[in-house]
């Protein structure tokens, strides 16, 4: 049964020290939470799904209710019990906040609630970036009923005119306002006769050339180093290449207890596709001195450092390019230059690109029918990273 109910989350208290008034999904023992617009200076102001202590907590509670209503009616027209609990938020967010009134920022600020939600932090980040450009060119706030192909060309113009910002920043920024505008259509915030981005043609992307040879790789492999962070630079980008390319968040998350193999499921996609996919891999020999290294009794990587994710992230950057230029490697290498490396080695070795796909958890094209009839299981993949990490040697 799928409950839905109004609740405080203590330790989702904001920088500001607000508490945000949430509504709770319960569904097939999970809980998922839509953030409304109110908000607490304390708990206290909050008992049995009701605010209280407060001047206007009967205005507050009013509407609260409405709320409550109208998700609870949305939720009666479908069947829950087909959806998981992180589909039917998706669904349930799609109501339109009746204090929105069509509001670009207002409905900007809730996709982001719902990133975050997620723990897609990183992506968020760069919505936030591309929200507040927009904002400044607006002058404020705007009505999604404003925002026309005109409007969209002279945002397009004023980004390129910044000075700062490279062609594929710019492309970056013009796409993520359209996600935001067409996830608004979705919703029913807006129904436009023309879509603003009717006329837009994106930038041509830019290929980025972060992938380094088979001898460069060994170089980086091979090398001996005093400095313990250099080290493990050293050793994450080497395990990220022994694993196919596994990206560093989900290299955090993976708990090595069972040495054998690893399962899991790509955090940027991890409540993004309705059907998840999972990766299941056979940890090659080549990475287990390394997991041995730094694993810690509850199976997670520890470096002895108290880092969160994105400082640990640009901490690793920066010991790469330094890594790299002690070892004389004159171009441009990243944490991910392990994973378009391993992708390019094997498509060199003739592995077929469907196989790589499923090593690194990309979504294989649609465009590619026979692949529907072909299921690619663990036993492809570790033949395929065999043969890439043999080509080492």
């Amino acid at each position: 049964m799928t409950t839905l109910k109004l609740a405080v989350v203590p330790a989702k208290i904001s920088k500001k020290g607000i508490h945000k008034i949430r509504i709770a999904i319960g569904h097939r023992k999970e809980t998922r939470y839509l953030v409304t617009r109110f908000a607490l200076e304390d708990t206290s102001q909050f008992k049995d799904g009701q605010v209280i202590n407060r001047s206007d907590a009967g205005m507050i509670n009013k509407k609260l209710r409405i709320l409550l209503n109208d998700y609870q009616d949305k939720l009666d027209k479908i069947e829950p019990n087909r959806y998981t609990c992180a589909q039917l938020r998706e669904y349930l967010s799609s109501i339109i906040n009746i204090d929105n009134d069509g509001a670009f920022l207002s409905y900007a600020k809730s996709f982001m609630n719902d990133l975050i939600e997620d723990k897609r932090i990183g992506y968020a980040g760069f919505i936030q970036r591309s929200i507040d450009f927009f904002k400044e060119f607006n002058h404020g706030d705007i009505l999604f009923s404003s925002i026309t192909p005109q409007l969209i060309r002279n945002y397009e113009r004023h980004l390129n005119n910044t000075g700062n910002l490279s062609q594929t920043t710019v492309g970056m920024m013009m796409g993520h306002l359209r996600t935001i505008i067409n996830r608004a259509q979705k919703d029913r915030i807006i129904k436009y006769d023309i879509n603003p981005f009717e006329y837009y043609v994106a930038p041509a992307k830019v290929v980025r050339e972060l992938d380094i040879t088979v001898d460069e790789l060994k170089l980086i492999r091979d090398a001996e180093f005093n400095d313990r962070s250099m080290c493990i630079a050293r050793d994450m980008f080497m395990l990220s290449y022994y694993l196919g390319g596994i990206n560093l968040i989900d290299l955090l998350e993976i708990d090595f207890r069972d040495m054998e193999q690893i399962n899991y499921i790509r955090e940027k996609s991890k409540n993004t596709k309705r059907n998840e996919r999972r990766i299941s891999l056979t940890i090659p020999d080549e990475a287990k001195p390394i997991i041995i290294k730094y694993k810690k009794k509850n199976g997670k990587l520890d470096f002895g450092y108290k880092f969160s994710y994105h400082n640990f992230s640009c901490f690793i950057a920066g010991r790469i390019r330094r890594l790299t230029e002690e070892l004389g490697i004159n171009k441009r290498v990243v944490y991910y230059s392990a994973r378009k490396s391993f992708v390019q080695h094997g498509f060199e070795l003739g592995i077929p690109l469907e196989v790589l796909e499923y090593c690194i958890g990309q979504s294989m094209k649609k465009n590619r029918p026979i692949f529907n009839y072909v299921k690619i299981m663990r036993k492809h993949a570790d033949e395929a990273i065999r043969k890439i990490l043999d080509n080492l040697k």
